[in-house]
């Protein structure tokens, strides 16, 4: 990470979602870093930015190298995320009928040292695997329900992502998720926002 001089407080982040094709209303922001010989300090969320979300809870996930989380879909509640130590693979496929980018996948590098913050629209399934050991926050706009936390098995072909492993180690939860066809009548239709 490069050293910079802190942003001003009502800075806004750099959108860094330009190069990549992700699922429509999905958003990957770079977000600036003040490092010095005693660390970095980061703002990672501020309700002033156009981040399209208004988090009620955060929640913070410590993950060992090899572990696969997901992959997991909501009807309800879009999700905040941000690596901030390590590397971590987010495998994003937008389920939602009628939406513009309608099954279109799409597998992303975040890392601890390019902090970014990448906002998942509720009907984009996503799954989390890490390269390395990393700690990474997630906010979300609506408390967690877990009636509103669905799944498939991530090796669904109809997934269409381009994982980087072979067999990470799962939780027995997502190890025994159903296919994809399975969840798919779940998922509400798109809306414009």
């Amino acid at each position: 990470m490069t050293t910079e001089t802190a942003p001003s407080p009502n800075a806004r982040p750099e959108r860094k979602d330009d190069r990549l094709r992700l699922p429509d209303g999905t958003t990957l922001t770079a977000l600036r870093g003040f490092v010095d010989a005693r660390g970095t300090v980061a703002e990672l969320y501020r309700e002033n930015w156009p981040t399209g979300i208004s988090p009620v809870q955060w929640s913070m996930t410590v993950t060992h190298a090899g572990v696969m989380r997901g992959v997991h879909v909501h009807r309800v509640h879009d999700d905040y995320l941000c690596v901030v130590q390590g590397r971590v693979c987010v495998g994003l496929c937008d389920l939602r009928p009628g939406s513009p980018t309608e099954r279109h996948s799409v597998c992303i590098d975040l890392t601890g040292d390019e902090l970014g913050a990448l906002f998942i629209p509720h009907g984009v399934a996503h799954g989390f695997y890490a390269h390395e050991p990393s700690t990474y926050v997630l906010g979300t706009s609506h408390y967690y329900d877990p009636a509103d936390e669905l799944g498939c098995h991530w090796t669904d072909p109809g997934l269409a992502l381009a994982w980087p492993f072979t067999s990470p180690s799962v939780s027995a939860r997502d190890a025994a998720l159903p296919g994809l066809e399975a969840l798919l009548p779940a998922i509400g239709p798109w809306r414009a926002a």
